[in-house]
């Protein structure tokens, strides 16, 4: 038990430091579309390639990670991921950040899936809920990162050192963590199977999960855009977009199990996309930062437990075991996660910014709607 321990440590860890680079890149979103010289679809397209990279990412997981196993993966994916941040501002050219972009999308997809794998083992030696717990530390990545970057001007680092600063503590905590996460079992080294699209009952487990991680993503690459040329606020107070919304979902998910013993899964999906829904409405229709702040949190709390929702029930879907279930399901959210910002840009771009983030209200709207419907299938 004790090494089960150890490894639920290691991997809490590795969780919070996918946040952390999520956030990372989320603050300096204006930074860089300031140092190329971007509009909103040059940036969407950038943001489109980290979507491609995660997607063809996606295609090998299973075989790259049943092969070398989440602890090989995770320490190589960790390391290289933490770098492709680190070189966001590294060179002048486009072409530069469209090739970082797809190195981003592709090392943060194979992470993703191998502390999830992980995950899945470790709950299952514990014989207890500790999903959500672990997705709690992303989210409290994603806060500990934005408040860094928020507090980086203050503390005399320019853009580039902060990232360095920030990718240089990650690539070191992930080498650590790594060693003490669990080695895979040996019939689970063997298996070679992609992740595959969902079929059946879990094709609107995966499209629900695609639109709640549409707008987390939303928020993870527009929320701080959207303070700063909405709202008009200063790079401090925009930053805290990031932070309030992750900070949010962070309390959301570390409650996550006590909730979802209590409350049924139809009702808690129906519940979370009408706060979500609500908050992203005030955060558009009230023009006050503080505001603002207020309603991201609002989203944050609102889909903190959509994902740990959507992988129980995928876990339980007929005639498939639950790993690939969830394998499918999160296949297919995790590339809706990377591609839903570009399609915001896009929609920025020719609009506005407030119009593109209309997506999310929309889905998470629909995310309520369709709650009975997929929980019964």
């Amino acid at each position: 038990m004790t090494s089960v321990v150890g490894a639920s440590r290691a991997l809490r860890a590795q969780f919070f430091v996918l946040g952390v680079m999520f956030a990372t890149w989320g603050v300096h979103v204006p930074t860089v579309k300031g140092h190329y010289g971007l509009g909103e679809q040059a940036l969407a397209i950038a943001m489109l390639a980290s979507g491609v990279g995660a997607l063809l990412a996606l295609a090998q997981a299973g075989r790259v990670v049943g092969r070398w196993g989440p602890r090989a993966v995770s320490a190589a994916m960790g390391v290289l991921c933490c770098a492709s941040v680190a070189c966001l501002l590294a060179w002048p050219a486009y072409a530069a950040l469209l090739a970082v972009m797809l190195v981003f999308g592709v090392t943060g997809s194979l992470l993703d899936v191998a502390i999830n794998t992980e995950a899945t083992e470790i709950e299952r030696l514990a014989a207890r809920p500790l999903m959500s717990g672990f997705h709690g530390m992303f989210s409290l990545g994603g806060m500990a990162g934005a408040s860094l970057g928020s507090a980086a001007p203050a503390l005399g680092l320019s853009p580039q050192a902060h990232l360095l600063v920030a990718t240089g503590l990650g690539a070191a905590v992930v080498l650590v963590a790594s060693r003490a996460m669990l080695p895979v079992p040996e019939h689970n080294a063997e298996e070679k199977h992609p992740l595959s699209l969902p079929r059946g009952p879990l094709l609107l487990l995966g499209v629900l999960a695609s639109m709640g991680l549409i707008a987390e993503g939303a928020m993870y690459d527009w929320s701080v855009l959207f303070m700063k040329q909405e709202r008009a606020s200063s790079p401090s107070t925009a930053a805290l977009a990031y932070a309030s919304f992750s900070g949010a979902m962070a309390a959301g998910r570390f409650g996550g199990d006590w909730v979802r013993s209590r409350v049924s899964p139809v009702r808690l999906m129906r519940a979370s996309g009408a706060l979500a829904a609500a908050g992203m409405t005030l955060a558009l229709a009230v023009p006050s930062p503080w505001v603002a702040l207020l309603g991201f949190a609002g989203v944050g709390l609102g889909l903190s437990n959509v994902v740990p929702v959507l992988f129980s029930a995928a876990s339980q879907a007929p005639g498939v075991s639950p790993a690939h279930g969830i394998a499918a399901v999160s296949g297919v959210g995790y590339f809706g996660m990377m591609a839903g910002p570009p399609l915001i840009g896009l929609i920025a771009e020719h609009a506005s910014l407030a119009a593109g983030l209309l997506v999310v209200v929309m889905f998470a709207v629909f995310m309520a709607v369709s709650a009975r419907r997929a929980m019964r299938a």
